[in-house]
């Protein structure tokens, strides 16, 4: 079941089809960037996140294990900054948990030099 959703929710990333509707209402989504963040919630992680899924050029998953409800996709992304700077690659660990056919926790890890830093 968890392999079943982890790999529903990338496929239906790459062709930016409704992956929203794998998530849980109340999911709870974590970066271990610097500085880490928490976001509590669908609605929240996906205003969170919106800037980032407008980059997304292309994603892959380079590799998935699972075990039981926990799974940890290893993903690189092609993204395209907004304001036309070059584009760039990112490699990420996921970390998901998954119940009831649904994500309810991710947690992910990446190098944040790469990314463009937001208008302050």
């Amino acid at each position: 079941m968890t392999k079943d959703v982890i790999t529903e929710y990338f496929s239906r990333l790459q062709l930016r089809a409704d992956w929203q509707a794998l998530l849980a209402d109340d999911m709870v989504f974590t970066s271990r960037t610097s500085p880490s963040r928490q976001l509590v919630g669908r609605d929240a992680y996906l205003s969170g996140t919106a800037r980032f899924f407008g980059m997304i050029i292309d994603m892959q998953v380079l590799d998935l294990l699972v075990d039981g409800e926990a799974a940890c996709a290893l993903t690189r992304y092609r993204l395209q900054p907004p304001g036309g700077g070059a584009p760039f690659e990112s490699d990420v660990a996921e970390i998901f948990r998954v119940s009831n056919g649904v994500i309810t926790a991710l947690t992910i890890y990446f190098d944040s030099a790469p990314y463009p830093k937001p208008p302050t």
